[in-house]
């Protein structure tokens, strides 16, 4: 037991202390130009200033991939005050992890002090009763911050004065080899952040790399950790998944690695439901299109997408109880988003937005009288009736309704008064009688009557 002990203190020892791999730029050929100004920028006033620095992360994984980054991130021996001095327009951010978000005009570029590996010193960091890491700012040499990366293909460090990759875990053969292998132990690695299992799961899917065996192995028995990352992250996490263009690929990738089930509640049994499936699958292909078509993507749009069935059923279920349709699709989407708040913390505009497109769908389903035309002053009108229109492609609704829309947005005044659908029998007697309960005309509408008033 004692010679395992030595062995391992000795090996990590031996880990720690290796000389990097140098890739010369005939190699790899990733040359400066490919770096963003303001990346270059911050290495260069770094090493000027006496500092190492080097672009690090996905930014060098993507440009090797022939992929383009969305961010470049920056790593230094220099502590974040040290960076702040360096730069005038600079700020240091964070708790968990301190960082420099150092900006040239409208770019910024995230700047990070090389770390140590993970230690039980009470004095830079904090754990939870999992072992989840709440605080990490013990800082280190390079070799130390490559060991603490999660994945080799993201330890990877660009210097562009020299145009050289210096790689400490082998991080370039996985790159050529396409295989995604965390670094480290996996099961310690996850219980530090659970996180890592998605992130693992979402980059898989993403750089079309195939999970390594030993980084897949601890993820079904883990996934139950996800359950302890704050509502916040989670949320950050998911929309990085669902808007990475990949989306498709990740929601299978998730599925298969058993990591779906809790995740987004309820969504493990959307997926389960033949109708609810098809629904969802489609959202995400036409997101993932937008996304590699560089168009903007609402992500209420998305998480109203992957919801729906639920705020459907529930909106059935009250009015079978006898509840107003409004009433009732009011209290589904509480009930829902409900549900999901204990869970993924969605911000609020994200919610609002949420609501309307729902609401929007039971207007959609009025054709006659004046409520079409309030319809067309919705400012939600050009997502609903998208969403309306996934509703009839994935066959939740007859393929007529969509067309109808398209027309009577198209039309004419005169067309759309020809267009109108006769209004159903009996509707303005329950208008009456609910106005007598309510007091009578003069005093508050209906809530149907609030909604087509707003």
């Amino acid at each position: 037991m004692i010679k395992k002990l030595l062995d391992k203190v000795f090996s990590r020892g031996a880990k720690a202390s290796r000389a990097p791999t140098v890739v010369p730029v005939s190699r790899h050929g990733l040359t400066r130009e490919r770096i963003s100004r303001c990346a270059r920028r911050t290495c260069e006033g770094l090493q000027e200033a006496g500092y190492e620095a080097y672009v690090v992360g996905g930014a060098v994984r993507d440009l090797l991939l022939d992929l383009e980054p969305k961010d470049f991130d920056v790593a230094t021996d220099a502590t974040p005050e040290q960076v702040h001095a360096v730069f005038r327009r600079s700020r240091i951010i964070g708790r968990r992890f301190r960082l420099v978000h150092v900006l040239c005009g409208q770019e910024m570029v995230e700047t990070s002090t090389f770390r140590a590996p993970h230690s039980d010193d009470a004095t830079h960091q904090v754990k939870d009763e999992h072992g989840r890491l709440l605080r990490d700012n013990a800082f280190g040499t390079q070799q130390e911050d490559a060991l603490r990366r999660d994945f080799t293909v993201n330890a990877l460090y660009y210097n562009p004065a020299t145009e050289e990759i210096l790689d400490f875990v082998d991080g370039m053969k996985d790159l050529e080899a396409r295989r995604l292998r965390i670094i480290g132990e996996a099961r310690s690695r996850y219980r530090e952040d659970p996180v890592r299992m998605l992130r693992a799961v979402r980059l898989a899917a993403k750089l079309r790399m195939d999970l390594d065996p030993g980084t897949r192995a601890p993820i079904p028995e883990m996934a139950e950790l996800v359950q302890n990352v704050p509502g916040a992250r989670l949320f950050e996490e998911m929309l990085k998944l669902l808007l990475s263009g990949h989306a498709v690929a990740c929601i299978r990738q998730l599925r298969a690695e058993g990591l779906h089930h809790g995740l987004l509640p309820m969504l493990d049994v959307i997926l389960e439901q033949p109708m609810g499936e098809r629904f969802v699958m489609l959202a995400l292909e036409r997101t993932d299109e937008r996304v590699r078509a560089d168009k903007t993507v609402s992500p209420g749009f998305l998480f109203a997408a992957l919801l729906w069935h639920e705020v459907l059923a529930a909106w059935n279920a009250a009015q079978a109880r006898g509840v107003a349709p409004v009433p009732a699709m009011h209290e589904a989407m509480d009930q829902v988003l409900s549900v999901q708040a204990e869970r993924m913390s969605v911000p609020r505009r994200f919610g609002t937005d949420m609501k309307e497109i729902w609401l929007m769908q039971w207007r959609f389903a009025q054709r006659s009288g004046k409520r079409p035309f309030r319809v067309l002053e919705s400012p939600k009108l050009r997502a609903s009736f998208d969403f309306l229109l996934l509703r009839c492609e994935s066959g939740e609704l007859d393929a007529e309704v969509g067309q109808w829309w398209e027309r009577f947005q198209n039309a004419s005044d005169e067309e759309r008064s020809r267009m109108l659908l006769p209004a159903p029998k009996g509707a303005g007697a329950g208008r009456k009688r609910r106005r007598r309960r309510q007091g009578g005309a003069g005093e508050s509408s209906s809530a149907a009557e609030q909604v087509e008033q707003s």
